[in-house]
């Protein structure tokens, strides 16, 4: 056997492994991040706004491009969407009857602006572009692990609460529904209705605001561990990460977990 064969065509095997760019889309969840449940809080007279939580994972998905051409180190750049969804609803209290308070839900739909998700369910989104320095380990053919780290953008949207709803709700809504609650000229029945009806406009005023309010950003960093895998000459590469975050601004109500795993295929030219 020729030994001096066998080691070119090794260092050839190596260096077909890998390319000069790749690009690649992922799957992307979330670890750890919650969100904390709140009970109905009023917004206006016989009207409350209350929200629902989250807790464990967040589902996410992301595009990635790498340069491996690079001396010592190579750079990739991702973009991540991650998201949890929660349930909320105004309550309509009804005039009593027979002594007892009635509630009525009416659930809330709305469409986040600068997200890529129309009418739903709210839901919390944050997203995450990062620029990563890696140093890749790189005698191995076919696989090559790399750590690194990076800045991180992070844009978070709103959670729908009881301060999201009120910082926008005119005075005269508040005056109107209030008048509603005290008209002593109207009965239970009708008063029902009208306040059914401010609940309705209410649901139409937050779902206005809310397509406006956009995102919050905030800058922090990150480290990485992965590997990237890719045959000879086949020009499709596979690749798994996992992130840890330092910094970035969310609402209160989030409590991040700062994770993400990365998982995902790309072409490698």
């Amino acid at each position: 056997m020729n030994f001096k064969a066998l080691l070119a065509a090794g260092a050839l095997l190596a260096t077909q492994s890998f390319a000069i760019v790749g690009v690649g889309f992922h799957y992307a969840p979330g670890f750890g991040t919650k969100m904390k449940a709140a009970e109905p809080a009023t917004i206006a007279d016989k009207i409350e706004l209350s929200h629902e939580g989250f807790d464990g994972m967040m589902q996410g998905f992301g595009f990635k491009a790498w340069v491996d051409i690079l001396p010592v180190i190579d750079i990739e750049a991702t973009l991540n969407i991650q998201f949890g969804s929660y349930d909320a609803s105004l309550w309509v209290e009804n005039p009593s009857l027979d002594g007892q308070v009635v509630k009525t839900e009416i659930p809330l739909e709305i469409e986040l602006g600068g997200t890529p998700f129309g009418k739903a369910n709210p839901k919390f989104v944050a997203m995450t572009g990062d620029l990563s320095i890696t140093y890749p380990i790189t005698f191995l053919p076919i696989i090559r692990p790399y750590i690194g780290g990076g800045l991180s953008y992070h844009l978070n949207s709103f959670v729908l609460n009881q301060k999201f709803a009120c910082s926008f709700i005119q005075p005269n809504t508040f005056e109107e529904v209030a008048a509603i609650a005290l008209d002593p000229t109207m009965d239970d029945a009708t008063k029902s209705q009208a306040l059914q009806a401010k609940g309705q406009e209410m649901k139409v005023q937050i779902q206005d605001k809310a397509v406006d309010e956009g995102l919050k950003t905030s800058i922090g960093g990150h480290i990485l561990i992965g590997t990237r895998a890719k045959l000879p000459i086949i020009p499709i590469a596979a690749y798994a990460n996992f992130k840890y975050y330092i910094g970035g601004d969310y609402p209160e109500e989030i409590d991040s977990g700062n994770m993400t795993a990365e998982v995902g295929i790309g072409l490698a030219i």
